[in-house]
């Protein structure tokens, strides 16, 4: 049995071909975002634009995509790169800090806006041009043991934290991967019914909520 047929088991033939045509943009291509990006690519969605301005470090390995030998690279290609190589297929990137000066155009009104980042400024920044504009944005956001994955109507921006992120700990990695199961789910469910759930999850008593 084909991949196609396989799929057309689990989801329709006109829920994968929305996915593949969906235009996403995930802003941030670290923690939440590489490992988003990854795993969009292999359930059908092609039509990715990747926002990021850093260079991958030695320590980003334990909670991201990368290997030993894309320390040092810009995300944007390392992100482009391995989606090719797992799929022979290219997705859109931009090694660019956005900014008040160039969010109107890297932030596209037809496209799912993903929020990615790891800083209250950029999340801020996302949050206000979405509602301006009415585009449809997803929030995944981390905390401690607890993740939070909201679209922009109902998200609250958090407030400022000066302690170090929490997608820096290698054993933040489980949150992560439930974090961005979740948002893909979410991301689906849709394209397929226009249905904007919300959910948390809480590690320490293995929870997801509906909220």
């Amino acid at each position: 049995m084909n991949t196609l047929k396989h799929e057309e088991l689990y989801r329709s033939s006109e829920l994968v071909k929305k996915m593949s045509n969906a235009e996403i943009t995930v802003c941030g291509v670290g923690a939440i975002g590489s490992n988003l990006i990854d795993n969009l690519i292999r359930q059908g969605f092609e039509k990715i634009t990747a926002i990021d301005m850093d260079r991958i470090e030695g320590h980003n390995r334990h909670t991201q995509i990368w290997t030993t030998r894309d320390t040092g690279q810009l995300k944007t290609n390392t992100i482009k790169n391995h989606v090719f190589n797992c799929m022979g297929f290219s997705i859109e990137t931009i090694s660019k800090k956005l900014e008040e000066s160039n969010v109107k155009k890297l932030l596209q009104q037809n496209n799912i806006i993903i929020d990615g980042f790891d800083n209250v400024i950029s999340r801020k920044l996302v949050t206000q041009y979405c509602r301006e504009k009415s585009i449809n944005c997803l929030h995944i956001g981390l905390a401690k043991d607890y993740a939070e994955i909201i679209w922009n109507d109902k998200y609250r921006i958090p407030d400022e934290v000066n302690s170090i992120d929490v997608c820096e700990y290698p054993l933040a990695r489980n949150i992560i991967l439930l974090a961005v199961a979740v948002a893909t789910e979410i991301l689906i469910t849709y394209l397929d019914k226009k249905e904007k759930n919300n959910f948390i999850i809480t590690l320490k008593d293995f929870k997801i909520l509906k909220i």
